[in-house]
């Protein structure tokens, strides 16, 4: 899977002109989290995201005359000029984040996660010789990782889905098959018996879970008693 596969063309843009005001409202319109500033030549010039926006809220509360060490604070965030831009500005080109992650159409999706984790960013635009032509999230790698939304499973009986229950049982050698027994009534599997570490149940709901049929998980595990654990 490549970039092109994942990514979303239907892109907002503003450019570096726009005011603050008009890009907060268009953030919350759309229900989306960021937007990218894009040059008289359709060149992407960065990006302002909600947490740009939040950055120059603080600038106006730290610039308000709140006390001397609040605005003493404010001043050694960053003596830049840059600084000063991003955390007083009124337009998009002021605020944006200008250390953009960007990748190709074919760049495939492995490479766009590894980019994302090591940079700490949440998208990345994709461009087609400098220009942009879409954009990948975080959203878009975590469906590709764990799929569409399943639809709802066919109907399984109970005696069919307590025979999976115990065949997948069978394969963990963790599942004390011995100590603990299911049951299933009405798609819900019920594990009955005996369990020594916290971490048995757990890993039975998530056996049982991944099963197709299966309408809930219930746990009735106790601590063993002696005779079983060989205590005198």
């Amino acid at each position: 899977m490549r970039a092109e596969d994942l990514m979303t063309t239907a892109v907002v843009t503003v450019t570096p002109e726009a005011r603050l005001a008009d890009v907060a409202h268009l953030l919350a319109d759309r229900g989306i989290s960021a937007v990218p500033v894009l040059g008289p030549d359709g060149e992407v010039q960065g990006i302002v995201t909600e947490a740009d926006l939040v950055r120059r809220v603080a600038g106006e509360a730290a610039g308000r005359p709140r006390g001397w060490l609040r605005a003493l604070l404010a001043r050694r965030a960053d003596g830049t000029a840059k600084g000063f831009a991003r955390l007083h500005g009124q337009r998009a080109g002021d605020v944006m984040t200008t250390e953009l992650v960007s990748v190709q159409e074919d760049t495939p999706a492995e490479e766009i996660a590894r980019l994302m984790e090591e940079r700490g960013v949440k998208r990345a635009p994709v461009l087609r010789d400098g220009r942009l032509v879409g954009i990948v999230s975080r959203a878009d790698l975590l469906g590709l990782a764990f799929g569409p939304a399943k639809a709802p499973a066919a109907a399984v009986s109970d005696a069919r889905l307590l025979r999976e229950v115990e065949r997948a049982m069978r394969e963990q050698p963790w599942a004390n098959a011995h100590l603990v027994f299911p049951s299933v009534e009405d798609g819900v599997v019920t594990f009955h018996g005996w369990c020594r570490s916290s971490d048995v149940p757990r890993a039975l709901r998530v056996l049982a879970e991944a099963l197709p049929g299966v309408k809930g998980v219930q746990m009735q595990l106790r601590e063993p008693p002696g005779f079983l654990l060989g205590v005198p």
